[in-house]
C-alpha cells in the first residue's frame, strides 16, 4: 500500500509527466489560456490515462513482452519491438470508442469534453506514461495508480497555469517577455514548485 501511495504522489508532483518530463507541452500551452477549457482537457486526460495505461499494460504483458506468448505455446517469441505502434493504436482506438459512447449516451458530457478528446489522441503525455510503465516494470495495480496519478498531475499543472494566466492579464509584464516568453518562465517556476515535494519521505 505504501508503495502505491509513493507512486501516486510521485506521479502527481515530483515526477509530473508535464513539469518533470515536459510531455504534452503543446496542448498545455495552447489550452491553458482559459480556465474552463483547461479544466475540461485536464479531466479528459485523467479519464483517458486511467483507461489506456492499464490497457497497454495488459497488451504488453500478455502479447508483446519477452516470453509473454508462453500461454500460446510460443515462449521464444518476442514482439516488444511493436509496443510503440500498438500503444498508439490502442490509445487512438480507446479515445475514439470513448468519444462515440459519450456522444451516444451523454450528449451533455460530450458537449463539454468532446472537443478535447481528439486532442488527447495526439498528446504525447498519454503515450509517454505507457512507455514509462514498461520501462519501470510496474505491476497492474501500480500501473493503474501511475496512470491515474499522471493524469491528475497533468490536470493540476494545466489548471494551475490557467489560473496564473488569468492573473497575468492584469500584471505589468515587460514588453520583451509578453506572450510565449512569460508562459515558459511561469511553467518553469511551477515545475520548480512541484519539485519541492521531492523532500517528502513515506
Amino acid at each position: 500500500m505504501e508503495n502505491l501511495i509513493g507512486i501516486a504522489l510521485n506521479s502527481v508532483f515530483v515526477g509530473n509527466i508535464l513539469l518533470a518530463y515536459f510531455l504534452g507541452m503543446c496542448s498545455f500551452l495552447a489550452i491553458s489560456k482559459n480556465m474552463q477549457t483547461a479544466t475540461g482537457l485536464g479531466i479528459a486526460v485523467v479519464f483517458v490515462l486511467t483507461i489506456t495505461t492499464p490497457a497497454n499494460w495488459l497488451i504488453y504483458s500478455f502479447l508483446l513482452a519477452p516470453g509473454a506468448l508462453a500461454w500460446a505455446g510460443l515462449p521464444a517469441i518476442n514482439l516488444s519491438f511493436l509496443k510503440l505502434v500498438l500503444f498508439i493504436a490502442t490509445i487512438a482506438a480507446i479515445v475514439q470508442a470513448l468519444e462515440m459512447v459519450i456522444d451516444r449516451f451523454s450528449p451533455g458530457l460530450y458537449a463539454a469534453l468532446g472537443v478535447f478528446l481528439p486532442l488527447i489522441t495526439v498528446n504525447c503525455a498519454i503515450l509517454g506514461v505507457s512507455l514509462f510503465m514498461v520501462e519501470r516494470d510496474y505491476t497492474f495495480s501500480e500501473t493503474v495508480v501511475y496512470g491515474m496519478g499522471s493524469g491528475a498531475g497533468w490536470a493540476l499543472a494545466i489548471i494551475s497555469m490557467a489560473a496564473i494566466q488569468r492573473k497575468l492579464r492584469y500584471a505589468d509584464v515587460p514588453e520583451g517577455l509578453q506572450g510565449f516568453a512569460i508562459n515558459m518562465i511561469t511553467t518553469g517556476l511551477i515545475a520548480i514548485g512541484f519539485m519541492l515535494f521531492a523532500g517528502i519521505s513515506l
